[in-house]
């Protein structure tokens, strides 16, 4: 049985007349339309499974005043978020991160928003994160046996396709001319996280990793979604009212029961499938681990057959009863069909029998679905060293220093279950300034 968490009601308005104040940040723009905070933040925390939603409205008390979160009843942890420059810590190159780099807007799905922007200075990629010694075997951590989990973040995407949020360091490993000079080498520590596309820029993508750095001998990690639907391209100095209509719900959810990662921009996932993933950039290294796994049930060494590939990194979504069957051609002797299972379409070459019966002589994959990716293991968990990865906002830690997702995040919210497709479609309505979910 999965537990279930409960979020509590608010009863603290006080923040929201601070974040209003803030307006300014956008000169000129117009007062925001009157929220219902409270309202709002009681329909995300109060979703079953709610573990840690920041809203860049609630702050610590006082002092340094962090962004925080909102967490369950009786929850000790309220992770406050720090700002870093990972180049800094990494490199040993650029400057300092502070929260001053974080422009706020004043308004949003919450009230608040804060920016990601479009550095120049190639030394300088800043985020927002909690680190791994104030988060590590709290409810944040999800991982192991048995574990699902959600992330769901509101966006106006200006640019870019990388990280939003979650457990992701990608490590600074990879040998490239990126990291010549590098101070701090890590192996990646990849858990949960949601993109902005990835492979199919502007969709809402998950990822989710059971051994933290790579995947079918790629040098990245490849069980990832895409939703159907993607996100437009928004200029982030926009006049106030455009940006009131921009933002979109970029959701993931990984449901260990099904073996599911899916992808959902404003509550919608779609079906997404790649056609010819033997000729794709990435998910060509997917297509060697299906036919790899392939060949290794086969009586006899395929040609193509590596036994040096290893087992667990095989790729043979379940191919019990297919959807639907296409009879391509056939001869007296042969036939070469078409089958379409719920994650992979593959030709059948089949050869008549003496007793007339058709038996499989080979095959191909020729498409593989991406909404929903099946991922048939656990949540990576991570040695209990330190060495985990951090949960950060905006960006993660990766060896190529690009600029990655560039914006505006008005929320972030995380789940240690799968949600529904009705729970996202009303996390989804929020986004709309005057929607009543």
């Amino acid at each position: 049985m999965r537990k279930r968490g409960r979020g509590p009601l608010l009863n603290w308005l006080a923040p929201v007349v601070v974040v209003m104040a803030s307006a300014a940040a956008l000169a000129g723009a117009p007062a925001a339309p009157r929220l219902d905070y409270a309202r709002r933040v009681a329909v995300v925390t109060n979703m079953p499974g709610f573990v840690a939603f920041w809203d860049f409205v609630k702050r610590e008390p006082g002092g340094r005043e962090r962004f925080v979160a909102h967490v369950p009843s009786g929850a000790t942890n309220d992770y406050a978020l720090e700002a870093a420059n990972y180049v800094k810590e990494y490199w040993g190159e650029g400057r300092e991160a502070t929260y001053a780099d974080f422009p706020l807007m004043g308004r949003g799905p919450f009230g608040n928003a804060v920016r990601i922007v479009k550095e120049t200075d190639p030394s300088f990629r800043p985020f927002l994160f909690v680190p791994r010694a104030r988060l590590q075997d709290t409810p944040l951590d999800i991982k192991g046996p048995g574990r699902s989990v959600s992330v769901v973040v509101w966006a106006i995407r200006e640019s870019g396709n990388h990280a939003l949020a979650g457990i992701w360091h990608e490590g600074t490993d990879l040998v490239q001319k990126e990291t010549v000079g590098i101070q701090k080498v890590q192996r990646g520590q990849r858990q949960y996280a949601l993109f902005a596309g990835l492979n199919i820029e502007g969709s809402a993508c998950g990822h989710v990793s059971e051994n933290g750095a790579s995947s079918f001998l790629n040098r990245y990690a490849l069980h990832k979604c895409n939703s159907l639907d993607r996100s437009p391209a928004v200029p982030a100095d926009s006049p106030a009212a455009v940006l009131d209509a921009a933002w979109q719900c970029f959701a993931m959810t990984f449901d260990n029961e099904r073996d599911e990662i899916t992808g959902w921009l404003n509550g919608v996932a779609g079906e997404r499938w790649l056609e010819n993933p033997k000729q794709d950039r990435l998910i060509s290294s997917a297509y060697q681990a299906y036919m790899q796994g392939y060949y290794a049930r086969t009586a006899t060494q395929e040609p193509e057959e590596d036994p040096r590939f290893p087992r667990e990194q095989y790729y043979n979504p379940p191919e019990d009863a297919p959807d639907w069957v296409k009879v391509l051609s056939e001869t007296g002797e042969a036939r070469l069909e078409l089958r379409q299972y719920r994650y992979t379409r593959v030709q059948i070459q089949l050869r008549k029998q003496a007793d007339g019966t058709w038996k499989e002589s080979g095959r191909e994959l020729v498409a593989l679905r991406l909404n929903p990716w099946w991922f048939p293991h656990d949540i990576y968990v991570p040695k209990n060293d330190g060495s985990g990865g951090p949960f950060t906002i905006g960006r993660v830690i990766h060896s190529s220093r690009g600029v990655g997702f560039t914006g505006w995040i008005g929320g972030v919210a995380v789940y240690n279950r799968a949600l529904t497709a009705e729970e996202l479609q009303r996390l989804a309505a929020l986004r709309t300034m005057d929607s009543r979910p």
